[in-house]
């Protein structure tokens, strides 16, 4: 297609098996699935609304089929837990919600093969199946009002037969039938709570909500170990998710990782069923591309109103990558994001650790207790860019109870790096909170010990004259650190694009680098948050950027010039 020209039919970017077409151009389907079943009993118990007999999307109908797919030989589940991504407005709650019923009081466990004109009207050699003995489904979400979604679909959609056949109690957060022996209930940010069921069947609700900050991934592994320990090793999870954003590290972002390790064969397959509809990434947010591109997207959901969501998207109140995320189903960054995550990633080198005895210099920013405080290593020989620590406050700490970056545990990582490695500069901007005790800024005092104890060892000073030289302190505060900061982001990014910057892949840092935001100054633009009280932390960035600058330094440094010129030589001491 030449640049310019706008398709009249939008081919989408799918993952998963529901729009995979086979040679003969018929979407392919699984070969032994109990989701033949699912289908009639879901039309038999279940309902749109009073008379209306519940009926699915061919997407929705080939997406049950898939998801309730089975070995032929073992009669086990194909995928252990999944994954169901499509734009906002999709039916993703409504959908759930059919699956839930199932396992919750329909036959979703293997019991035979079906036969010639059985009463389902299954087709032979497909399997039909039987009730759980002691179902357990549960509706799980970090808000009640991401249960609620779920919840109050489930008095309007069972049958007056389901009710009474299946003796159903309703309830507002916990449904029981068959006088209590099976049960469907919300769950919400509890992971203690959770600890120890064994539910049959778990929805994970809007998992790109799930974060660090609100115990989404400590729910997340909660979850994932009481289903692994289910007595007949058939219990399931199932996540739905719109595009997350990238950087926020929720439970969504680390699940599709997960997957595409796997596809490229990074990581074992561990069962993990993902399907999206996805705009493909040439679309583009112009009227002639939007409607083709959203009635791609959409798939069946012919509900949606494209004319409406067109609207929209063309509103320049709403950010593009906003647009993209929720009605494009693309997984992009924010406009202002200092680097994508896919282009940090590509810089990656984990193999190339560091080792005993390394010339390095690092990096240190303080905080107290709101921000993070991280401490970066860079390695001299080639730059490689380690994390050594980082401290921010515990997911889920009461509000009620201050938390203070443990000092004590800092300080001995930094003498431990320099008992490890050989440190040739060490600059610590010592943040702007104020000790509550004396008055003085939280690492005044350990930043005066560092360079007491360590100050003779390093070759570049953070001030190396006058009145206010100090070996270790670095104060960002001041205009001139402000500038020489500001011009060694735009190189560390130049060197990020151009593959001349390698790094560990700390998980940490991945994140922070996602969070950074930028932001133009006098001498032109620097990082930061994306607002002063945003919960999203860059410090350990702010460190990475501080140790490549800091190795700049050295390298232009007469202290390292001089180490080549002969009758020069060099003291080692053995230990």
């Amino acid at each position: 297609m030449a640049d310019g020209e706008v398709p009249e039919v939008v081919t989408p970017f799918t993952l998963g098996p529901t729009w995979r077409r086979g040679e003969d151009g018929r979407f392919a389907l699984p070969e032994f699935t109990l989701g033949w079943h699912c289908l009639a009993w879901t039309a038999t118990y279940l309902q749109h609304h009073v008379g209306a007999p519940w009926r699915y999307t061919p997407e929705q109908a080939r997406l049950t089929l898939w998801w309730y797919a089975k070995d032929p030989v073992t009669r086990r589940f194909l995928w252990r837990d999944g994954v169901i991504q499509r734009l906002k407005g999709w039916g993703k709650d409504p959908l759930i919600a059919t699956w839930s019923a199932f396992e919750f009081v329909g036959p979703c466990r293997f019991g035979q093969v079906a036969e010639e004109g059985n009463e389902w009207g299954v087709p032979a050699g497909q399997p039909l199946g039987v009730q759980h003995p002691a179902a357990w489904v549960q509706i799980a979400a970090v808000s009640q009002d991401q249960t609620r979604n779920t919840m109050t679909l489930f008095p309007s959609i069972f049958t007056k037969r389901a009710l009474e056949e299946y003796r159903i109690d309703l309830g507002k957060e916990i449904i029981y039938a068959d006088k209590g022996r099976a049960r469907i209930e919300a769950v919400t940010s509890s992971p203690r709570a959770l600890e120890g069921g064994r539910p049959t069947f778990v929805s994970l609700g809007e998992t790109h909500h799930w974060l660090e900050t609100n115990q989404g991934h400590e729910m997340a592994a909660v979850i994932e170990r009481n289903a692994t320990k289910s007595a007949d090793g058939q219990s399931r999870t199932l996540a739905n998710t719109n595009a997350y954003e990238p950087g926020e590290d929720s439970v969504a972002e680390r699940t599709r990782e997960a997957f595409e390790s796997t596809e490229a064969g990074r990581a074992a397959d561990t069962g993990l069923f993902y399907d999206s509809l996805e705009a493909p990434a040439e679309a583009k947010l112009t009227e002639e591309w939007i409607r083709p591109t959203l009635l791609a997207v959409r798939g069946d959901s012919t509900w949606l109103d494209v004319e409406r969501l067109t609207a929209s998207i063309l509103d320049v109140r709403n950010p593009p990558s906003r647009s993209r995320r929720f009605w494009f189903n693309q997984i992009v960054a924010a406009e202002d994001a200092f680097l994508a995550p896919y282009e940090w990633d590509a810089c990656c080198v984990e193999e190339r650790g560091l080792v005993e005895g390394d010339e390095v210099v690092l990096f240190f920013d303080g905080s107290k207790s709101d921000d993070a405080t991280g401490l970066v290593v860079c390695r001299m020989s080639d730059g490689h860019v380690v994390t050594l620590g980082v401290w921010q406050r515990p997911a889920g700490w009461p509000e009620d109870r201050p938390w203070r970056v443990p000092r004590g545990e800092v300080d001995g990582v930094v003498e431990q790096a320099f008992a490890r490695y050989r440190p040739l500069a060490f600059f610590a901007d010592p943040g702007a909170g104020q000790d509550d005790e004396d008055g003085q800024r939280y690492w005044d005092g350990y930043i005066d010990d560092w360079a007491q104890r360590f100050g003779r060892r390093l070759k570049v000073k953070a001030v190396a004259g006058g009145a206010n030289r100090h070996a270790v302190l670095w104060d960002m505060r001041d205009r001139r650190r402000q500038q020489a900061f500001t011009e060694a982001v735009d190189r560390f990014y130049r060197d990020v694009l151009e593959r001349q910057l390698t790094h560990d892949g700390h998980r940490m840092l991945r994140q922070h680098v996602a969070n950074a935001r930028r932001r133009t100054n006098q001498w032109g633009y620097s990082i930061g948050k994306e607002h002063r009280e945003s919960a999203r932390k860059i410090d350990l960035a702010v460190c990475a950027v501080g140790a490549r600058m800091l190795r700049r330094l050295v390298l232009n440094s007469t202290a390292w010039s001089k180490r080549g010129r002969p009758g020069k030589g060099r003291v080692v001491v053995l230990r």
